[in-house]
């Protein structure tokens, strides 16, 4: 049993909703029902009444929801007590960060930050989109960078948390370039002969923008899925090899664009319709809201907002 189920389940049972609940969670209703199902697979009996609309529970449900609630937040507390051992000191900012973004976008933006805001110690916690989201709601990092889109929205209160965006981040399908300099591979295929597709595992956030993309295409794209795996940095790896077709961030192969290893997929005059722009935010607390702020990160973060209305200015 995962602590993750107690508290899908704690929010069901106050939301009465499976669809209201997985936005909250950062999950798919599909993915959400499953947790549940699986919860009450481990409990060998129906916590939830599905007979009955809106969504309640069963009388087993109504002894496991205080049951959990007890559970959870003792664990709350023993991990308060365990991470004040490892605390970052009051000088260095504790940064919650995707995976991808990890890789790819956060080392060159540290950079720029550096150059314009001087020395900055800092912490990096690489991890997948629903858990660094999870690490800001728990108090366990100071600033939450992530990728932002309308089809996929980040379901941050904004009275309880500020966002400033730091960049765009474009997703695109690419392929190793042959001696000609032309991709091995171009979209959009035919039905006789698909093109080998490197994808995103069911759930990467990236794998949802991609299969936007693909929905919004202007013309029926053939593509034939022969491997799959939830970091971009593997895809492109396989992409690199020649083994297909990748839907990359741009900041994963600036590099490799750059020299001319990695070309477009994308059928020629045609790159807008096979592609995405997703907006790159960063989030905090408000402070106060559970404890002060750090004095750098205060600073920090009047830095950022200037910085973003500077841009916003330019622009």
């Amino acid at each position: 049993m995962e602590t993750k189920w107690l508290e899908d389940f704690v929010s069901l049972a106050e939301t009465r909703s499976f669809s209201r609940s997985a936005q909250l969670r950062h999950v798919t209703q599909p993915a959400f029902s499953r947790r549940i199902q699986a919860l009450e697979a481990w409990a060998g009996t129906d916590l939830v009444d599905r007979t009955s609309y809106p969504t309640r529970l069963t009388a087993a449900g109504d002894t496991l929801y205080d049951q959990a609630l007890e559970v959870l937040q003792a664990l709350q507390n023993t991990r308060a007590v365990l991470r004040a051992h490892t605390k970052a000191s009051d000088d260095v900012i504790e940064f919650a960060v995707p995976h991808t973004l990890a890789l790819t976008f956060f080392p060159t933006w540290v950079t720029s930050l550096r150059k314009g805001f001087g020395p900055l110690k800092s912490r990096l916690i690489a991890l997948n989109v629903h858990d660094a989201v999870m690490r800001l709601v728990e108090g366990g990092c100071d600033v939450l960078i992530t990728y932002h889109h309308p089809s996929q929205p980040l379901q941050l209160d904004p009275e309880h948390y500020d966002m400033i965006s730091i960049g765009e981040e474009p997703l695109a399908p690419y392929a190793k370039a042959g001696p000609d300099g032309q991709p091995l591979f171009r979209l959009p295929g035919t039905a006789g002969e698909p093109l080998p597709f490197l994808g995103y595992a069911p759930g990467a956030y990236l794998g949802r923008m991609t299969d936007l993309i693909l929905r919004q295409a202007g013309s029926a794209v053939h593509l034939d899925r022969v491997y799959e795996t939830d970091m971009a940095e593997g895809l492109k790896a396989m992409a690199l090899e020649g083994h297909g077709i990748a839907f990359l961030p741009h900041s994963a192969v600036r590099a490799e664009v750059r020299a001319h290893r990695l070309v477009s997929a994308a059928p020629a005059g045609e790159a807008d319709s096979l592609r995405t722009v997703m907006d790159v935010r960063a989030y905090r607390e408000k402070p106060g809201r559970r404890q002060p702020a750090k004095s750098l990160m205060q600073t920090l973060w009047a830095y950022l907002e200037r910085r973003s209305g500077a841009a916003s200015d330019a622009a």
